[in-house]
This record gives structure tokens, sequence and C-alpha cells, in this order.
């Protein structure tokens, strides 16, 4: 798993980035187990919002969010709810494709 962290308009922090980089690893590995995931984190100011921008990208799904708040780490908190919300829907949707029953056939007359 690969995350980059980037500041835009802001000093870079250690702690911030350490943070960012903890709550991604947890979420995508709460919900995915291996592959090649790549995760790429921007975190701005604007005015007096602190946005995080977050996009994840796995076996050719990608989930974006952003979210903004007063605070930089609130505004994390809040884009990795939407984030772990995203990933469910993901797996449970794979989920349910790969466990759909067979159609129902009804059997060969055999002759004898």
């Amino acid at each position: 798993m690969q995350v980059v962290v980037t500041f835009r308009h802001m000093p870079k922090s250690g702690a911030l980035k350490r943070y960012a980089e903890e709550k991604v690893a947890h979420a995508i590995s709460k919900y995915f187990k291996g592959g090649e995931i790549e995760a790429h984190v921007v975190l701005w100011v604007e005015r007096f919002w602190h946005i995080a921008d977050f996009t994840i990208t796995f076996k050719g799904m990608t989930a974006k969010v952003e979210e903004r708040s007063e605070d930089m780490y609130s505004s994390i908190d809040l884009a990795m709810d939407k984030l772990e919300r995203q990933l469910r829907r993901y797996k449970e949707k794979i989920r349910d494709h790969k466990s759909a029953p067979a159609r129902d056939v009804a059997p060969m007359p055999t002759t004898e």
C-alpha cells in the first residue's frame, strides 16, 4: 500500500501526515487484504476552511472523498467516515455479486 500526503497552502506537519496515513491504512485494512492499493491525501486551507481530500485506487475502483471543517483533524475524521462507507458499499457489492445463487434449472429427462 502506498500513501502519498500532499500539503497545499499550509506548512508540512509530521503529526498530520502520520494521522492521515494511519487512518487510511486502518480503513483499507479493515475492508481489503493485500493487492495494489494507492492512496493520495491532499490537505489544504482555504480561508477559514480546513479541507481534506482522499483518493483511493484499488483494482480498477476509485473512491474519492472531500470534507471540510474548521479543524484539520476533524476534516480528516469526517472524510474517513465517508471513505469507509464507500469502501463498505464496494465490498458488499463484490460479495453480493459473487455469492449470487445459480439459476434454477429443470433437470434433464433421462432416456432409458
